[in-house]
């Protein structure tokens, strides 16, 4: 029997648990899987508070009478938008389309950006009303279930800043792409959170 008949012999014989370390793509992309699950548990403790508080005003007033819906319909568009260029961005990116890839990087940090800005100055307009988070437990966790998502579109935006530098010195290597598409997972995981808060939150308002 040949040497390469008795290693194969000995690679079937042995578990595929100890047959030595993961390929690092098997073991990166399992971990991003996990670091998605851990943000959606988080987000799912965070809606089960607001709901449970959401009626708790302190004697304020409700969300029915201080969320702007014209304004909040103008983010939630936003968003949205930003996740469609984000889409033909994780297209041209898996084209190698380098100018095309940049075209639509850039609308999605513009549109996400736009969307930041319009959560700031919704909770600015709220706070200046006396409406801020210590008024009532129901504004507490209004706060913190909104102003979570938007630290993770700031925490995004700044990915895709590191993403288009890496494209513009190391290029569209294979580990660039893939890098880009967990980027991209995260941000619609971000676009699905906020359709939940959008429902929840303010279409649901009492």
């Amino acid at each position: 029997m040949s040497v390469v008949n008795l290693t194969a012999a000995a690679a079937s014989v042995v578990p595929l648990s100890r047959r030595g370390p993961a390929p690092t793509r098997l073991v990166v992309g399992y971990g991003f899987w996990l670091f998605l699950l851990s943000d959606i548990i988080i987000f799912a403790v965070l809606f089960a508070t607001y709901s449970v508080l959401s009626g708790e005003t302190n004697g304020g007033p409700p969300g029915v009478a201080i969320f702007d819906k014209r304004h909040v319909f103008i983010e939630t568009g936003c968003l949205l938008a930003s996740s469609v260029a984000c889409g033909f961005a994780s297209l041209a990116v898996q084209r190698r389309a380098k100018p095309a890839a940049y075209f639509w990087m850039i609308a999605t940090f513009v549109l996400g950006a736009a969307f930041l800005s319009l959560e700031r100055a919704e909770f600015a307009q709220l706070r200046a009303s006396g409406n801020g988070p210590t008024r009532s437990a129901f504004l507490s966790a209004f706060f913190t279930l909104v102003g979570t998502h938007g630290l993770h579109v700031t925490l995004g935006l700044c990915w895709l800043v590191i993403m288009l530098l890496q494209i513009a010195t190391i290029g569209l290597s294979p580990r660039v792409r893939s890098r880009f598409f967990c980027f991209g997972l995260f941000w619609h995981a971000l676009d699905i959170v906020w359709i939940g808060v959008f429902t929840i939150v303010y279409l649901g308002a009492r």
